[in-house]
């Protein structure tokens, strides 16, 4: 062996790095494209989030006009049904950059963790979606504080109006 040491260095992504830094009852945010999903953290590396259902989704790009049957996109796929669900964190962030976003701990009251993951899993399966009233970051609010909120959405409408 030579006078030398060999050093194993291991590259942490940002997304293995916010997830070290997660506690039961965070949220998470997810960038994908224009506007974020968003998930709670459960525990032991395992989310739960209000996703396209079950039923395979069909390439947004594929889609010459808008077909009504389809309720929205989430990363580019439609979906007919919408759902909640536990997945593993992994799973949910894919390549996308996610964060943990409690933003809105100044404004209202965070649950305690345990009510955060009742709240979650009180919701389990399939779940009504309203992108203005009911889309994943309103989920992911409720679950925490008890208060449906969408700042995106928010922000969207907010536009829309002004610039309309």
């Amino acid at each position: 062996m030579s006078a030398h040491k060999m050093m194993a260095l291991k590259i942490i992504t940002p997304n293995e790095r916010a997830l070290e830094d997660l506690e039961t009852g965070d949220i998470i945010e997810i960038q994908r494209g224009p506007h974020s999903h968003w998930a709670v953290y459960i525990g032991n590396q395992q989310v739960i989030h209000l996703a396209g259902g079950e039923d395979v989704g069909i390439d947004v790009q594929f889609k010459q006009f808008a077909d009504p049957t389809y309720l929205f996109n989430i990363a580019g796929k439609l979906f007919k049904t919408a759902l909640v669900k536990v997945d593993a964190y992994a799973n949910v962030v894919h390549r996308c950059l996610a964060k943990k976003n409690n933003s809105k701990d100044w404004k209202y009251k965070p649950l305690s963790k345990s009510e955060i993951v009742q709240n979650a899993m009180s919701r389990l399966g399939r779940h009504y979606y309203n992108v203005q009233f009911e889309n994943c970051e309103h989920f992911a609010t409720w679950c925490r504080y008890g208060v449906k909120k969408s700042d995106q959405q928010d922000t969207f409408l907010t536009w829309n109006n002004v610039n309309f």
